[in-house]
């Protein structure tokens, strides 16, 4: 699943970005709302969790949101502010938030709050999935490949998760670069590391090379 993070301050941003990257969540952070429209091109994120005040302004995250429901989005937006008062909050609700958590607070509870809100999505509603000998739940992460359980790190399942919500969909390395290891400083080197990854934990036929990029392999 993928998460657009939008905060400014660096020092809250970085462990709360850090918090989720560890749980197997794809992260993009921005620090500003132009920032954050650009990664929400790329990323297509299924969450975002939004500071109120950006520097653009004391309303701008709840601007944002605003837009982002008026373009269509239908992800859960997540606020997170030091404005408390119950004014705010119901803006924010009104505005299209799905959630309020006041600064400061702590990182379980934050992370308790963005799995509750990503299950309700629709993609995590759709937990089990079997394609070919590949079965993966994706509620629980469970792998099993033609009967036995597989165990996978939290970056090999987010690939798989990738390639297995959009099945038909081919992927070049450059946005798989993007979205899953935008910190990686090797460059495309780690998306054939991967991908290697996955083909020797599960078979060659489960990600396969076609022109332009990658796609699922099992049907």
């Amino acid at each position: 699943m993928r998460v657009l993070l939008v905060e400014d301050e660096e020092g809250l941003r970085r462990p709360l970005a850090a918090l989720l990257a560890r749980q197997g969540y794809q992260v993009h952070e921005a620090g500003s709302l132009a920032e954050a429209w650009d990664r929400m091109v790329n990323a297509e994120p299924d969450l975002v969790v939004l500071d109120v005040m950006l520097p653009e302004g004391e309303d701008a995250g709840f601007r944002f949101a605003e837009e982002l429901r008026a373009t269509g989005f239908e992800g859960p937006i997540l606020f997170i502010t030091a404005r408390d008062a119950v004014e705010d909050r119901v803006q924010g609700l009104d505005l299209g938030g799905d959630d309020y958590l006041t600064k400061p607070f702590s990182l379980e509870e934050f992370a308790a709050r963005v799995r509750a809100l990503l299950r309700r999505t629709g993609e995590v509603r759709q937990s089990r999935v079997e394609r070919g000998p590949l079965v993966v739940d994706l509620a629980s992460r469970r792998v099993v490949w033609a009967g036995r359980e597989v165990l996978l790190t939290a970056r090999e399942f987010a690939l798989l998760e990738l390639f297995l919500l959009h099945p038909e969909r081919i992927f070049t390395p450059e946005e798989l670069l993007d979205r899953l290891f935008p910190e990686a400083d090797s460059g495309l080197k780690i998306v054939r590391v991967y991908v290697h990854r996955l083909r020797r934990k599960l078979g060659p036929e489960v990600v396969v090379t076609v022109p332009g990029g990658y796609r699922l392999g099992v049907e």
